[in-house]
């Protein structure tokens, strides 16, 4: 066994042109790390509706050159089976570390394959390629990024020539090509022959994000803003500009792109500990809202000052957003569907409903949203928000960020709050409150023995709440496509149990439904929505032996 792994290692090594990793294989075989080489050589990353997405390191089971070659090399192959040799791909990138490299490396293999490559000019948020694929009608696109991932992460996200990422069956297509790929050195990677991207894609995207404002809106909310060490600042504070807001007060520490992400232990607004430095710099300039974009700046938070929150501040979650921005296009008069993924709460579908517009659920993931037809809004609890579809078929921070600031400013208009509106929905729809029970793990059997043990022994009642169905989703529903999940429909709840898609992470997505009468009765509606999201978290773990 130990000289199996040392003959992979050395075959690897032999392929890899990356001095860093080959440096840290041949150190790994001097010394004999068999446990470390047997993670690295115990399969490969495997290539899905996500694309790629992994630690960075030597070997098949690591993001690295080598696993990026053949993605490349297995994307073109497939791109030329349907007919599209000859076509453009265009490559963006984040500020990790190695995604310059993968960037180029996914070119030269583009160009080597007789197709037409095209790379952005510098790091820049994922939805500026979303929407240069369409833009310049290229044939596919390829995004370098981990997104919210931990420092070490790098990944490798693919979307086809109508500008939104793969699903099946291309998926599994493009993998097949990936596995039928041959030694390395016999993929041609040539040393020039694709073009650089000037700034005109870049300044073709902000002149679109003019789009999501409403002709003579209001532009005066006040803004702080952390790109969380990310690619944002540069492309918001322009957009920000071209709109017409005030200069939005930078979190300093977190401005600049940083792939070491030192502020942070996770580099997403979502996780504990991520918004310190924003409430500090809020408490100190006093803004009206807080807005953060994560490192590649396609996903959206947004805090509100709140004098019963410690600290002052308060994150609103996902789907307080979610539910700010449907309103607040309702109240603009749009038309067409609103759409979200299974996960996110079901208010969205009573605002559609109650304006009269169409409404539709998928499966989790943008890749989904996008598709749906007629879009006009979409969005994910995971704070994503396509509130362009024509300009970008994915959730974009930059432009969820202005549709924020411009709400902010019509209700600052108004004497009022992004709260005061919360409160105007849970008056008109009931009180939908949603929470997350998310379980981060070392060993990924420890998710699939979860899922096991709830498939066998569903849960009968939840925080005293009896369950009314169950459904596993792995059998497909009405509507919707086999997905490897759970969801419970309890007496006003709601509970969909899913393994995330691009972390190590088994994830339970929560709603109830409180109804309410009148304003006073708010706050013991809140009480018993939040007492009811403990006891479902409670119960729910015990049920699952997480």
């Amino acid at each position: 066994m130990q000289q199996d792994l040392i003959a992979q290692a050395r075959a690897w090594l032999a392929e890899d042109p990356d001095p860093e990793t080959r440096d840290e294989l041949a150190a790994l075989i001097e010394s004999g790390s068999a446990d470390e080489l047997a993670a690295r050589f115990a399969g490969t990353l495997q290539f899905g509706t996500a694309g790629l997405r992994g630690e960075l390191g030597a070997g098949p089971m690591r993001m690295n050159r080598c696993v990026v070659i053949r993605a490349a090399a297995g994307l073109a192959a497939y791109l030329k089976a349907q007919g599209q040799g000859g076509g453009l791909v265009v490559i963006g990138y984040d500020a990790r570390y190695k995604s310059a490299d993968f960037a180029r490396d996914t070119a030269a293999v583009m160009t080597g394959a007789g197709l037409r490559a095209a790379v952005l000019p510098h790091p820049l948020p994922t939805p500026v390629l979303a929407y240069a694929i369409r833009h310049l009608g290229a044939v596919a696109g390829v995004e370098v990024t981990a997104s919210h991932n931990p420092p070490r992460d790098n990944g490798y996200k693919v979307y086809l020539g109508d500008g939104s990422q793969i699903v099946p069956p291309a998926d599994g297509g493009i993998a097949a090509e990936i596995a039928a790929v041959g030694p390395l050195d016999r993929v041609p990677r040539p040393d020039e022959g694709w073009e650089t991207l000037g700034e005109e894609v870049l300044a073709a995207y902000l002149a679109r994000t003019d789009a999501v404002l409403a002709a003579g809106s209001p532009r005066t909310a006040r803004v702080v803003y952390t790109a969380m060490h990310g690619v944002g600042t540069s492309v918001l504070t322009a957009a920000f500009d071209r709109a017409g807001f005030p200069a939005p007060v930078l979190v300093a520490e977190q401005a600049e792109p940083d792939p070491a992400f030192p502020t942070v232990a996770f580099p997403n607004p979502e996780e504990p500990g991520a918004m310190d430095l924003a409430f500090a710099t809020a408490r100190r300039t006093g803004p009206d809202i807080v807005i953060a974009n994560d490192p590649d700046a396609d996903r959206c938070a947004v805090a509100v000052p709140d004098p019963a929150t410690e600290g002052g501040w308060r994150m609103l979650s996902g789907d307080e957003v979610g539910a700010l921005l449907a309103a607040h296009l309702v109240d603009r008069g749009v038309s067409g569907v609103f759409a979200e993924s299974i996960v996110s709460s079901s208010l969205l579908g009573r605002i559609a409903q109650k304006a009269g517009l169409g409404h539709e659920e998928t499966l989790t993931g943008f890749k989904w949203i996008a598709r749906v037809d007629g879009l006009r809004y979409g969005y994910e609890e995971a704070l994503g928000y396509c509130v362009d579809p024509e300009g970008v078929r994915d959730k974009d921070g930059i432009t969820a960020a202005l549709l924020v600031a411009e709400l902010a400013s019509v209700l600052k208009e108004q004497g009022r709050t992004l709260l005061d509106l919360l409160d105007d929905l849970a008056l008109v729809h009931g009180l939908h409150a949603t929470d997350q029970l998310s379980v981060r793990v070392q060993d990924l059997s420890v998710i699939s023995d979860a899922m096991a043990r709830l498939r066998e022994q569903p849960p009968t009642a939840l925080a005293g709440l009896a369950v009314t169905s169950a459904e596993d989703l792995a059998r497909g529903t009405a509507g919707l496509p086999p997905t490897d999940g759970l969801r419970y429909r309890l007496q006003g709840a709601r509970v969909i149990v899913r393994p995330s898609g691009t972390e190590p992470k088994l994830k339970c997505y929560l709603e109830v439904v409180v109804p309410v009468g009148s304003a006073d009765e708010l706050p013991a509606a809140r009480a018993r929505g939040a007492e009811l999201l403990d006891g479902i978290k409670r119960d729910l773990a015990a049920a699952a032996g997480i």
